[in-house]
């Protein structure tokens, strides 16, 4: 793709995404930001039923009211060193075009909207995961958000967890 190509994929992505709601959370000292229209709804850690020979990142799976959902633990997939789980740790229930998948984060802060200005593109650069995943960065006053494209990274073939078509 070349770099003109990139650029205007992005700007789109941060003009479709502006004056919406982001939660936020945060995984080790970062904080992120995922539109809420995604998120079903947010639940404390629970222990999870492991899966054989599935990647570290799958934690395994829980029943939530009848639906088998696969957790996944973002600390283990971006690298961030050894999750703990504490009394902080949340799991993101996310609907990704009709499939239900759990995230665990380290802690969800707070909604926000972001408008227009407040986004910026997302610099290239050597981060834990493709900038193919990220809309941009939000600013809040002292605040910086990395917006993540949810429905990208988890449809990503290396992630398996919900159909490429069903996201779009």
């Amino acid at each position: 793709m070349s770099t003109s190509t990139q650029t205007e994929t992005t700007e789109n992505k941060i003009a479709d995404m502006t004056g919406n709601e982001f939660l936020a959370f945060t995984l080790g000292k970062e904080e992120y930001g995922i539109d809420i229209l995604k998120v079903q709804e947010i639940r404390g850690y629970e222990a999870v039923t492991r899966i054989a020979n599935a990647p570290d990142f799958l934690k395994g799976v829980i029943n939530l009211r009848g639906i088998i959902v696969p957790v996944v633990d973002m600390r283990i997939k971006f690298n961030l060193g050894e999750p703990t789980y504490d009394q902080f740790t949340v799991v993101i229930i996310l609907n990704i075009g009709g499939r239900i998948v759990g995230m665990v984060v380290d802690s969800v802060s707070d909604v926000t909207t972001l408008l227009p200005d407040q986004v910026r593109a997302a610099p290239e650069m050597g981060t834990t995961f493709s900038t193919d995943f990220l809309i941009g960065l939000g600013t809040l006053e002292e605040r910086m958000l990395i917006l993540v494209d949810i429905d990208k990274l988890m449809s990503s073939p290396e992630m398996g967890l919900v159909d490429q078509a069903a996201a779009a």
